[in-house]
This record gives structure tokens, C-alpha cells and sequence, in this order.
């Protein structure tokens, strides 16, 4: 009875080791990482974690966020969605704006106001970070780092504006999550300022 359970404990773990090494066909699995995994997992000086950091660039299904081959295309990825984000953001404020309907109540328009301030944000960062976003495809990332560092600010301006989240459609929260990674990924490629 000794020998066999003895056998069963090496059979058990050369079975997982073998699991571990990425053995068991292929040779890929969980060994294998992605220029995603790499770029991704040297932010924590950006207070991103790696889980925030794919979260963000690969939320789409459809994304290529994986297929990426070096950080250059992880950055313009980043980049690309930061200034899609950003457009898709100004559209549902736009489309928030047009239901506010035109009451007198104070508060109404206040947040009206608000939200017409906070459109004028996204309108001016919507076409820096189309060229930030150009700029990083072209690995030039100095200046399109600052233009997402400031574009970060857009989402907690808009809030504050705004008079709080519920003014807001919840796409200027998700654009803050993209900005702030997209700055990480694009000043990671210069290193420490």
C-alpha cells in the first residue's frame, strides 16, 4: 500500500510539473507572454496594476491587444483607444446634453452649464489625442506623453463641473481609466522623466 501511494505522489508530481513548465502539447500556455504581458506588467510606478492595465486594453472582444508585436504597438494601441475613448465620450455628453431639455430649476441648469463646460474639454483633448496618438504610431512619444498626462485631468475636471457623477454618462469614467493607463504605457517607452 506504501509503494502505491508513494508511485501515485510521483506520478502526481511530475504531472505537475510538467503542467507548470508549459508542457502538455505546444509548448505555449502560461509560459508563453505577449508584448501586452511585458508592457503591462512594469507600471506600478504609474499606480497601474498588469490587471488594470489589459482590463483597459483589451476590454473590446474584437481587440488585437494580444497580437501586438513589441511595446512601440502596445503604446499606439494605447494611444489609438485613449483618443477613441475620448471621441466616444464627447458624442454621449453631446447626446446627454441634447435629453437635459432646457428646464429654469437652478440645479438643472447648473449641471447643464456644467456639461457644457465639460464638453468644451473633451472637444479641445479629442484632437490632441488623435495626434498624440499619431505621434506614438510613429514613435515619437515625448509630447504625445504630455498631452496624455493632461488628458487625464479631462474626466475629474468634468466631474467637478459636472456637480458629480450623476450628471455624467458613465463613459467619463471609463475614458479616466484610459487615459491613465495610456500615459503609463506611453511614458514607460521613455523611461523615469
Amino acid at each position: 500500500m506504501a509503494a502505491v501511494t508513494a508511485l501515485l505522489f510521483v506520478v502526481l508530481l511530475l504531472g505537475v510539473a510538467s503542467v507548470d513548465a508549459g508542457g502538455g502539447g505546444g509548448g505555449g500556455g502560461r509560459g508563453r507572454r505577449t508584448a501586452l504581458d511585458d508592457a503591462c506588467s512594469d507600471l506600478g510606478g504609474y499606480y497601474v496594476t498588469p490587471e488594470i492595465c489589459e482590463s483597459a486594453l483589451c476590454g473590446d472582444p474584437s481587440s488585437r491587444c494580444r497580437v501586438a508585436r513589441g511595446a512601440p504597438e502596445v503604446a499606439a494601441l494605447a494611444a489609438r483607444l485613449a483618443a477613441a475613448n475620448a471621441t466616444a465620450t464627447k458624442a454621449s455628453i453631446e447626446a446627454a446634453l441634447a435629453l437635459a431639455g432646457d428646464g429654469t430649476e437652478s440645479s438643472a441648469d447648473a449641471r447643464r452649464k456644467g456639461m457644457r463646460s465639460c464638453l468644451q474639454l473633451y472637444a479641445r483633448a479629442v484632437p490632441a489625442l488623435q495626434w498624440a496618438a499619431q505621434s506614438v504610431a510613429a514613435r515619437r512619444y515625448r509630447g504625445a506623453r504630455e498631452v496624455l498626462w493632461a488628458a487625464q485631468y479631462v474626466a475629474s475636471g468634468c466631474n467637478g463641473m459636472a456637480g458629480g457623477d450623476a450628471a455624467l454618462p458613465r463613459e467619463n469614467d471609463q475614458f479616466s481609466l484610459m487615459a491613465i493607463v495610456a500615459h503609463a504605457v506611453v511614458a514607460s517607452m521613455l523611461g523615469p522623466s
